[in-house]
């Protein structure tokens, strides 16, 4: 249905790789969110990613993609293998700059803040610009 620019943000705890690219789409489905979750898996598996268990502590490897579902909707969907709202979506710059360009007045569900709203009162320092390639 919509989708952002892209967006170059850099790495942050990240091992290896350059600046990444983010952007964000809204789309309309008949999937559940776990359904969902799993095509978009697929669809990385597909470009070359393989997923590891990610330490939880020290830096993250780079990657090739990373698909993931921040909203559905104003659903919370609390599953293995999917959370939604995303748990970090509102922490993260480099997601809700591209969210916010495309719905800034989209609520979200459990922080009852708009998407502008949150990337106004964000902390995150990274950089995050939009991508002129």
């Amino acid at each position: 249905m919509r989708q952002s620019s892209l967006y170059e943000t850099e790495p942050i705890g990240v091992r290896g790789g350059g600046w990444f690219l983010n952007g964000a789409i809204q789309a309309e489905t008949d999937l559940t969110p776990a359904d969902l979750m799993s095509v978009l898996l697929d669809v990385e598996r597909a470009l070359g990613r393989e997923r590891t268990a990610s330490p939880s502590e020290g830096p993250k490897e780079s990657r090739t993609i990373d698909l993931d579902v921040l909203l559905y909707g104003s659903d919370i969907v609390r599953d293995p293998g999917v959370e939604i709202p995303h748990p970090r979506m509102a922490k993260r710059k480099f997601v809700l700059a591209p969210l916010a360009e495309i719905a800034p007045d989209v609520e979200h569900p459990t922080l009852k803040k708009s998407i502008a709203e949150l990337l106004a009162e964000s902390k995150d320092e990274s950089t995050v610009r939009r991508f002129k390639g």
